[in-house]
Formats: C-alpha cells, structure tokens, sequence
C-alpha cells in the first residue's frame, strides 16, 4: 500500500489525532515561527489541514496559505477548513511535496512529513530554493525522546509509529516496543533537520511533548 493510499484510508482517524488536546499549542507555534503577515505560506504535507487556521490566522487578510497533499481523502477535509476563509486567503491542491507545484513563497512549513521522505535532505533543500534568501522554513517531527521524564513512553511511540506505518500488521505493532521500528524515521528527521540547519540562520529548536516533537525552524541564508 502506497503512502498516499494509506493515509487516505485513515484519514478521518489521523485528523482526531492532529486535533487532540494540547496539540494545537504546537500547531500555533510552528505557524508562529514561519507566517508574517501579508505572506505567502506553503506547508507540505498539509494532510487533513490542521494548521490552517493557525497559518491563516498569521499571515493575516492580506496574505495566502496553499496547503499540498499528495493524498486525496485527507484534502477534502482540509478543502472543509480551508472554505471557511474564503478562495482569496488559503487553498489547498493536490501535490507532491517532493516536487511542490508553487513557483514561489515567503514561507515553508512541513509537519509530521519528513520522515516519509526517501531523501529528505533533498527536499528540504528545494523548500529552501523555493522561498529562497530571507524566506523561512520550520519542520516539526517527532522522534523518541531523550528526555528522563518521556523516556518510560518510549516502547509506546514506537508501537505508534509501527502502527502508523504502511504495510504494518498487528504483529509489527506488539513487537515495535520490544524493537527499533523508529530508526528509519529518526534517520529521515535527522537528514531534514541537518539540511534545515545547513541552509539557515537565525535558527530556533523547540521540543513539545515530553519531548516526542521537535520544531526547527530558521531563516534561509
């Protein structure tokens, strides 16, 4: 099953969890740290639109936020939050992050998307050409924390990112905490983040969550 597909299945499921309590303080911030107003803000990955309102509220009446997807179900909830701003002020298209069909923008922000990336560091390098000098880029991911006060959570993360995995099953799931089934996606965060941090300045890392989610964001040089 594709990523995309996956997703698409799952889609009314994964908007619950992008909505839960406490989270939407994370949302807030990284829409804060990339969205000024009168921008122009892409997020990659924008799934069933979560951050749109936290976007549209920062780049105020005179700005735009265009959320791309690659996956179809999720869109047609963000496409619901995204109606109740008006065509002028976000609109969301289907796309791959990849490759993003915008030819420019102030601002990139990708959550929770990297670690599907099979060279992440490369796409990170083309949000960076696409808003260019002065343009700013955040990306929020989350990895197994370090933190003594998360560290018992951690089998739990991973049997979630087993179960949020495409192609998973049950078994990978209840064998995940006795494993390493993150790896992959700690890899994927880290070569994002390098990259971020290799083409920006003004740099700024936050950790919400116990310390499950990072935010890196800067200013591209």
């Amino acid at each position: 099953m594709s990523v995309a597909d996956f997703y698409g299945r799952w889609a009314a499921l994964y908007d619950r969890v992008a909505t839960a309590p406490g989270v939407e303080r994370w949302r807030r911030a990284a829409a804060e740290r990339v969205a000024r107003p009168g921008d122009t803000v892409v997020e990659m990955g924008c799934g069933t639109g979560a951050n749109l309102p936290y976007l549209q509220e920062c780049v105020g009446p005179a700005g735009r936020v265009v959320g791309v997807d690659l996956a179809g179900p999720p869109l047609r909830w963000a496409r619901d939050r995204a109606g109740r701003y008006g065509d002028d002020d976000v609109a969301v298209v289907r796309g791959d992050a990849t490759d993003p069909p915008v030819g420019t923008a102030d601002a990139v922000l990708g959550t929770f998307v990297c670690g599907l990336f099979d060279d992440p560091g490369d796409v990170v390098d083309r949000w960076c050409d696409l808003v260019g000098p002065g343009g700013r880029v955040a990306l929020m991911d989350a990895t197994a924390t370090e933190a003594a006060v998360g560290r018992p959570l951690v089998p739990l993360f991973r049997a979630f990112v087993a179960a949020g995995a495409p192609g998973s099953g049950p078994g990978d799931v209840l064998r995940a905490p006795f494993g390493r089934p993150d790896e992959p996606l700690s890899r994927r965060v880290a070569a994002s983040r390098a990259a971020l941090t290799d083409r920006t300045e003004a740099r700024r890392y936050e950790t919400f969550g116990l310390g499950f989610v990072g935010l890196l964001s800067g200013r591209v040089r």
